[in-house]
């Protein structure tokens, strides 16, 4: 009996999943994990509480989805937040779809923008977030459940699984740890 509650997701465990963003009008994958998401339950904001909330008590092998209506998450699509703005002014490294920039505005608050849209004459910027105004599906599969060490509860995840990042960063460039 105990190894069933050992092995279920609750308070201290460390999970790790896999999950898809499905949108549900469309049923098409938005987004999908490519290395598990390990976070430690009921420690690690990880996920929207509604998602963790459903993992709760869930065990290695279970795959459950979870509709979630993104105004409720992330408030009503604000088109104040989206900008057009001349190619010429946008630095080249930032003239790419999926290219995420930083800006800060007077009162030195930050936030991310995401570039939606190039053509040969401009480039558009937004602010809100690409899951705004969606209802979707999180598809999720859990992959480990165990108790947490102190230290990955320090750390709020798991501690020493570095992904192989040799394919993203090319054979040929030098990777060095940041310790």
């Amino acid at each position: 009996m105990s190894d069933i509650i050992e092995n279920v997701i609750g308070e201290g465990k460390l999970v790790e999943l896999k999950y898809k963003v499905i949108d549900a009008k469309s049923e098409a994958v938005l987004t999908e994990v490519e290395f598990p998401l390990g976070y430690i339950h009921g420690v690690t904001e990880a996920l929207a509480p509604q998602v963790t909330a459903e993992l709760e008590g869930r065990a290695v092998g279970d795959v459950i989805e979870v509709p979630i209506d993104c105004n409720k998450l992330y408030g009503p699509r604000d088109e104040s937040l989206v900008f057009i703005d001349d190619i010429n002014n946008v630095p080249e490294e930032y003239r790419e779809v999926g290219m995420s920039i930083l800006m800060e505005n007077e009162k030195g608050d930050t936030k991310s923008f995401l570039v939606t849209r190039v053509d040969e004459k401009s480039v558009t910027i937004d602010g809100n977030n690409p899951l705004c105004g969606r209802e979707v599906i999180f598809k999720l599969e859990v992959l480990t459940v165990r108790d947490a060490t102190e230290e990955e509860i320090e750390a709020g995840g798991p501690v020493g699984a570095d992904p192989d990042i040799s394919e993203i960063v090319g054979s040929d460039q030098k990777v060095r740890p940041l310790n």
